[in-house]
């Protein structure tokens, strides 16, 4: 110690605070950084722990699927008590490429033009490229509607799009989004929710003014609530609305495809127009990024609906990095319907519902 102070060429004084310094500084990194080291290696191992459990159960499916069709074994007699259901993945037929559709019938849920996986590309690309592309190809009305006219559409669905500051993610989302819905012969429109002013964001509140705004231009039965960030990697991920809400973005390429957990309800979920009154929409209590799609969560079982999710591989997404940049104001809004609003904290009273947010924001 004594030839180190002596090296350094500081009195004894100063070499003791320089220890102390050190010693404190270590100190506070086990306190407040180590624990969060030690929480992602627990998350990576557990990750790897179900992927590995998934793959076992793959294999042991596939051996009681050649089993049941080599043998008379009657799956009520499992000594486990299990049935071949939960075992199997039940059949998922699609319609040949030949199909022919028809102006008078029901759009197919199971199209042709569904694939299934889809590469996903994350690199930039102007708002003025994909207008032109999809205007022009398309046959997009301004502001993002469009509707097959080879059959009915299923449902007729508002993707409403919670922004600020993202304006380098959006045409990324267009540009694979677009082309998946018209596949999949949906009527649908694009609301962008635009939160301005400093106030912090508030994502569920911008939801429900989404909401609002879209029900005055059509009588809309799908809502699909979508982050901007979240790309599909799955074209057969139907997004349609069903007896319950769905929760589309099951397994996201950040969580490393595993469900954080199981009341996750967060990234892209949809509910029919119904439900989401039934439920009296999102919280609009919730400043800052967190906690809203939780408390949805609760909302949906208090109302006495179950979440579904996409079977296996459907459900997969890709986050796109985010890098702070200033605001940029795009030329034209072909694609989508801009909504911006300032949001304050008076607009959000504890007992707030739909029916109160529409009068203090006189937008109904």
């Amino acid at each position: 110690m004594v030839y180190v102070r002596r090296l350094l060429g500081i009195s004894k004084r100063t070499f003791l605070a320089l220890i102390f310094f050190l010693i404190s500084s270590a100190c506070l990194y086990l306190i407040y950084v180590a624990p969060g080291i030690a929480n992602t290696l627990l998350y990576v191992v557990q990750a790897r722990g179900i992927v590995l459990r998934d793959n076992v159960r793959t294999i042991e499916q596939m051996m009681r699927l050649y089993i049941n069709k080599n043998t008379t074994f009657n799956w009520t007699n499992d000594p486990a008590g299990r049935s071949a259901s939960g075992y199997l993945m039940q059949p998922t037929t699609y319609l040949p490429e030949n199909f022919t559709y028809s102006q008078n019938l029901p759009c197919p849920q199971r199209l042709p033009s569904m694939k299934g996986h889809r590469d996903v590309n994350v690199a930039e690309i102007s708002m003025e490229e994909t207008e032109v592309s999809f205007t022009k190809f398309a046959d997009m009305e301004f502001g993002g509607h469009w509707k097959p006219k080879d059959c009915i559409p299923r449902w007729k669905v508002a993707i409403l799009i919670p922004f600020r500051n993202r304006h380098e993610h959006l045409p990324i989302l267009l540009q694979h989004l677009i082309p998946m819905l018209l596949r999949q012969r949906l009527e649908f429109g694009f609301y962008v929710i635009e939160q301005s002013g400093s106030q912090p964001f508030n994502r569920a509140m911008l939801f429900n003014i989404g909401f609002l705004e879209a029900m005055k231009d059509l009588d809309w039965d799908c809502l699909i609530f979508h982050d901007v960030d979240h790309i599909p990697e799955n074209d057969r991920n139907y997004y349609g609305c069903g007896q319950m809400p769905r929760h589309f973005s099951a397994k996201l390429d950040k969580y490393m495809y595993i469900l954080p957990y199981n009341e996750f309800f967060g990234g892209v979920s949809g509910l029919t127009v119904e439900q989401f009154r039934r439920i009296n929409g999102f919280p609009n209590t919730f400043w800052g990024w967190g906690g809203e799609d939780d408390d949805l969560w609760k909302r949906v079982h208090y109302a006495g609906l179950k979440v579904t999710r996409p079977e296996g591989d459907i459900g997969k997404y890709k986050s796109i990095p985010h890098h702070h940049r200033g605001e940029v104001q795009f030329l034209g809004r072909r694609l989508y319907k801009n909504i911006t609003v300032d949001l304050h904290p008076e607009l959000a009273p504890l007992k707030s519902n739909l029916n109160l947010l529409s009068m203090l924001l006189n937008i109904a």
